[in-house]
């Protein structure tokens, strides 16, 4: 009998609450969402979870929508057999095929990502992640250095790698991202990738990048962007997902605060991504 690690929260929804859940669940610390059929599941460290935080969180919605939870103690398990029966593969504006180790592979996509995420956020599912993708994917990465903060699986990471990045950095402060990114960035093949454990805050990064990845959510954004510009090249591209269109004035605003120009946007199921450059 193994020991209980973390609490599995399973949420019966609607399909339409699904992605505001996940959101719900980032904002409290959860390592990891997952759609299901039925909902939403989430994963928590034991010694992290509130009960009271879920029945708060099912008042707030229940005017509007069905819902109801149920909780599971997690003993530590086989990640890709969990994974397996709830992972499906997923295909990114026609180009970019995102996979794990148990789907086929399917040469006919310019890119193919292979990640298997254990608890690690970031399988190409949730919208913020579509969204930086797809928007990886019209920036010249040729050559660049690039930085993915907050890299979760490392997903954006081994992206930017496949598009012809000649560095990257990723770190992230959670603990599963630092021993699931490293394995993801193996099955890729990608050898300019080095993962860190830390913040852009303590890890005393050096020099300048090309193009700065940052899809984590709306309070971490607004407190980091200055740091992000610090490290950004003249000239260079910030890219930000992680919150929602009716976010999308208060970072833009921070933004040209710090002096940086906005380029464009994109929106998927109401989440959003904006792409600035420094002046």
């Amino acid at each position: 009998m193994g020991t209980v690690d973390f609490i599995s929260v399973r949420f019966a929804c609607s399909e339409s609450f699904k992605e505001i859940i996940i959101a719900e669940l980032d904002a409290l610390g959860y390592n990891s969402m997952m759609e299901t059929d039925e909902g939403v599941e989430g994963y928590i460290e034991k010694e992290k979870f509130a009960e009271q935080e879920v029945e708060d969180l099912v008042d707030r919605y229940k005017d509007a929508t069905t819902i109801s939870y149920e909780l599971e103690e997690v003993i530590t398990r086989n990640w890709n057999e969990e994974w397996e029966k709830n992972y499906d593969p997923i295909i990114v504006d026609d180009q970019c095929l995102v996979r794990a180790t148990f789907h086929p592979s399917d040469q006919s996509y310019p890119y193919e990502i292979i990640i298997n995420p254990k608890m690690s956020f970031g399988t190409g599912h949730h919208a913020t992640t579509y969204l930086m993708l797809k928007t990886q994917m019209d920036l010249d990465h040729r050559g660049r250095r690039v930085l993915d903060a907050g890299c979760g699986t490392a997903i954006l990471a081994i992206m930017a790698s496949k598009l012809g990045a000649r560095e990257v950095i990723a770190y992230d402060i959670d603990s599963w991202s630092i021993e699931n990114a490293p394995e993801n960035v193996v099955l890729n093949g990608c050898e300019n990738i080095a993962v860190l454990e830390g913040t852009i805050g303590t890890l005393g990064l050096q020099g300048q990048f090309d193009i700065i990845l940052a899809n984590i959510n709306k309070n971490v954004l607004l407190a980091e962007l200055g740091a992000y510009v610090s490290y950004l090249s003249p000239g260079g591209t910030l890219v930000l997902s992680g919150f929602y269109e009716s976010d999308e004035a208060d970072l833009i605003k921070k933004a040209e605060e710090n002096h940086l120009q906005f380029l464009n946007k994109n929106s998927r199921n109401y989440w959003s991504v904006l792409i600035f450059e420094k002046k």
